[in-house]
């Protein structure tokens, strides 16, 4: 459905630019668009190569453990048929923890580590299990209370006060995870009742 929506953009462009005779708008637009691209992924490199580091300074010291520590009550309601002592709840724990950092980057690897333990659990193996959904929503939705990656991107761009978006950030990513885990609740009553 996307690659329609991409198609039917890229050529509502082409034949708006044709129509006003000005075609080589279009060319300008691309090569100034992905010179950009290529601007904003080289200055990226350097800032998730720093806060990758950070995520491992953060594993290292101890830090996520107490992060995961301290959620590890809440997840145990979000997650009641994982184990508490199974691999899977850490892999849960540390993924989620990465996404609070905003960490992103670094969640990615340890979500498909934690994803690789739950299917370890799950009984059917061709249909996600209820913890799975549940986990994709919360990392989908993820909580973030420090958004490296965006505050990287507005230091990238010349930003005067890069940090100013953390507030509405927390407010945002709050009310996202909250609306994340109360749809997959009143989904997982839908679904049993079936």
């Amino acid at each position: 459905m996307i690659n329609y929506i991409w198609f039917f953009m890229i050529l509502a462009g082409v034949i708006t630019a044709a129509s006003k005779g000005q075609i080589n708008l279009v060319t300008e637009g691309v090569l100034k668009g992905s010179e950009q691209a290529v601007l904003v992924a080289i200055g990226l490199v350097g800032i998730i190569s720093f806060w990758s580091g950070v995520m491992k300074i953060a594993q290292d010291s101890g830090l996520m453990d107490m992060i995961a520590r301290a959620m590890g009550p809440i997840a145990r309601k979000l997650f009641p048929e994982v184990p508490s002592r199974h691999p899977a709840m850490g892999a849960l724990l540390v993924a989620m923890s990465a996404n609070i950092l905003g960490l992103g980057n670094a969640c990615t690897p340890l979500g498909l580590k934690a994803m690789g333990h739950l299917q370890e659990l799950n009984g059917d193996k061709e249909t996600a299990s209820d913890a799975m959904c549940t986990f994709m929503a919360i990392t989908s939705s993820s909580l973030t209370i420090i958004p490296t990656t965006i505050i990287a991107l507005r230091l990238t761009h010349g930003s005067a006060s890069p940090t100013e978006i953390i507030g509405p950030v927390i407010f945002a990513t709050t009310c996202s995870t909250l609306t994340a885990v109360l749809v997959d609740a009143l989904l997982r009553r839908v679904s049993k009742r079936r």
